[in-house]
Formats: structure tokens, sequence, C-alpha cells
């Protein structure tokens, strides 16, 4: 993949992830249980899979690629666009979107030509078992997503008590180091980091993936720096920056970005990489 493809994947998995008050209500039941369903974004798929309905999955977005085997499924598109000769040869009976993801005229588009469309949006981490039981609702799969959702919840219990009352740190998320990107205050990656006891020195940005300047993370002084991608050397261009408490005590870490961008169950797993990393900081 280019750096040019990495960084645009790196910048929709973050930039689309949007903090706000859930806009879909309840889905209505379907006549029949869904069973070819097409999902707009990588982290639809896990979701459909965790809900027990993985095998009513006939296509999905790029850059799905979890679980294993789901990366073989027709791609219909990406999250800002969806080719509409495949989509209809894969005659779905319900089209699962991404509210504050997938643009609004897409979706709209796609319930003119007919398709069932369901959107679902993530404003809170506990949002994702809401998802799974309503994904379970509209495939017929009840039983094994409220399972999956009461896994998930107590696991979110046991971890927000794991970590309730560490010392609050100053943490700086790098997207991508040229240009420097990172994270507002409304990207669920700082829901998960306030989790592991981290506050997100740009929280006060509205933007979701802001471009910032190398001196405005020097004058916020992070005590940790965070970088969700997979490239080595992503730190780097840090070294000369002495000065930043960061670098001076070493506490740059890389963590897994699918996983903490994605809202899907094993967001929790990426989440655990986070809270490791600030507790390795507090050490």
């Amino acid at each position: 993949m280019s750096r040019g493809r990495r960084l645009s994947a790196a910048l929709c998995a973050v930039a689309c992830v949007v903090l706000a008050p859930l806009a879909t209500a309840e889905p209505e039941p379907l006549p029949g249980a869904a069973r070819r369903i097409v999902t707009l974004a990588p982290h639809l798929a896990e979701l459909v899979h965790a809900a027990g309905a993985g095998d009513r999955l006939v296509g999905v977005s790029e850059w799905s690629d979890y679980p294993p085997g789901v990366e073989m499924l027709p791609r219909v598109g990406n999250a800002f666009q969806v080719d509409q000769e495949r989509l209809a040869a894969l005659a779905p009976d319900l089209v699962l979107g991404w509210r504050g993801g997938n643009p609004e005229r897409v979706l709209a588009q796609l319930e003119q030509r007919g398709y069932r469309v369901v959107a679902l949006e993530t404003a809170t981490l506990e949002d994702v078992a809401l998802q799974l039981e309503a994904i379970g609702r509209l495939a017929g799969t009840g039983e094994a997503a409220a399972q999956a959702a009461r896994r998930y919840r107590e696991a979110l219990a046991a971890l927000r008590a794991q970590q309730s009352g560490k010392a609050e740190l100053r943490v700086f998320y790098q997207v991508s180091w040229q240009p420097l990107y990172t994270i507002g205050g409304r990207q669920l990656i700082s829901r998960v980091i306030a989790l592991c006891g981290g506050r997100n020195v740009f929280a006060e940005v509205e933007t979701l993936a802001p471009a910032v300047g190398l001196e405005a993370v020097v004058a916020r002084d992070p005590q940790v720096i965070l970088g969700g991608g997979s490239k080595a050397g992503q730190f780097d261009g840090w070294q000369r920056w002495s000065s930043v408490s960061a670098v001076a005590g070493g506490h740059m870490y890389a963590v897994d970005g699918n996983l903490v961008t994605r809202p899907a169950p094993r967001i929790l797993a990426g989440a655990r990489q986070v809270c490791a990393a600030l507790d390795r900081a507090r050490e």
C-alpha cells in the first residue's frame, strides 16, 4: 500500500468515528430476519460476526479484514461511495451503514433505490453493546447477540474498575508524523484514553482528525505519545524534542490503530494496549 493510501486509510478511520448523540432510532423489525447483509464500514462487518450473523454477510466495504475470511467477500466500495452495480448483484435485504462515517447523501441514495438501510452510530464505548443487540434483532440472532453484548459490557466494566483512580496523564495521539495529524475531543479514541486515566491534549479541538504543528504539541507537553501506525520508526522525529516530557521519559508507545479506531468488541483489546502504555509511563 502506498504512503498516501496508508495515510488516507488512517485518517478515514479516525475522522469518521463521531462522538455525538445517537441519531438513529430503534431499528424497526424486518418482515423476516435479514439473510443477505452488506456492511459499509469495517467495524460493521465485525459487529455482524460478533452478533452471530456472520453467515449472512455477503458484501463488505474496503479495508474490512476481520474476522479472518471477511477479506475474501466482495467489496461494494468505501466509506464515501458505493459501487451500485456490485451492490445490486449481491441483492442484499439489509444494508448496514455508518452514521457519521458514510455521507448522508450515500445512505439516502441507497434508500431511494429501494434498499433497506439501517445506519448505526457510536457515541460512547457503551454503544457497542447496543449495536450488537440491534443487529441481533435485525438478523434474527438475538440470543447470540445478547450473549456477545453481555460479555462486552462485563469486560468494559471490569476495565473501568481496574483503571479507576489512577493518576491522570497528558496524552498525545499521533495519527501520522508527516503531516502531523492527531485526534480531537469528539473522536472515540479520546474516550479510550480517558478510560485509561489519560487526557487527550487536543481534547478541546472540535475537528475529528486535525493537522497540528509541532510547536502546539510541545506547548501542551504530553507525558505520553501514542502512535496508531504500524510503520517502524514512527516516533523518530520526536528525538530532537527532548523538552517534551514523553520524549524525555521515553514514553512513546505504538498501539494497534485498527483496534482503537473501530467501534466493535475488539476496541477493548485496543483500550488494554492504551492502558498498559499509560501504566508503563506511570511506573
